[in-house]
């Protein structure tokens, strides 16, 4: 079985995209727990993190995870959605999987442009 033959349709895609953003945000959550309780501890802790973060490869780490969970919302949104029987024809399924790969794409391309600017 060739994997790189086989063409997904775009509903496989976001549901595959959105198993992969559960999974990362899952594994970073630790990690998330801890910054959140490191910036709360004072202001200087604060501009430490800050400045931990704002190396290019660290903002590119954080704008995966902005990714991660704006396409694991929407995605699940739309799961959800479609388990209740709205848009779940193939036609609005397709353009809702579309929707949610371009929305979050566009949420983390915002990210970027935020962080790294």
């Amino acid at each position: 079985m060739n994997l790189s033959q086989i063409r997904f349709p775009v509903g496989a895609i976001a549901s595959i995209g959105h198993r992969v953003s559960g999974v990362l945000l899952l594994v970073s959550l630790p990690l998330l727990a801890l910054a959140l309780d490191r910036s709360l501890r004072s202001e200087s802790e604060f501009e430490a993190l800050r400045d931990l973060v704002s190396e290019p490869w660290r903002a590119l780490l954080l704008v995966i995870l902005v990714w991660a969970a704006a396409h694991h919302v929407l995605a699940g949104v739309r799961h959800l959605l479609m388990d209740i029987g709205v848009g779940s024809r193939l036609s609005p399924a397709r353009t809702s999987a579309w929707a949610a790969i371009v929305a979050a794409g566009i949420i983390a391309v915002a990210a970027a442009v935020r962080w790294l600017s």
